[in-house]
């Protein structure tokens, strides 16, 4: 894939943390960058959609009585 270049400023306490935590895990501050985002960008999605997931499940009764064909003058 064709790399891009992208400039960014930020403060150097965010400069300086980007820099500690890429060392840390013995890659490059545009390694790590890259890879915040596309973990943000897979992450996001995938936490929305369990979330919804989960609440439909927990309240699936709540809302078959609410919203179900069985609810009177509704049918």
């Amino acid at each position: 894939m064709a790399k891009t270049q992208l400039n960014v400023r930020v403060d150097e306490v965010t400069a300086r943390a980007a820099r500690e935590r890429a060392g840390a895990r013995g890659m490059s501050v545009n390694k790590y960058i890259e890879e915040l985002v596309r973990q943000d960008v897979g992450e996001a999605g995938q936490t929305f959609v369990q979330a919804a997931a989960d609440f439909m499940k927990q309240y699936e009764s709540v809302f078959a009585e609410e919203f179900g064909p069985e609810r009177e003058g509704h049918r």
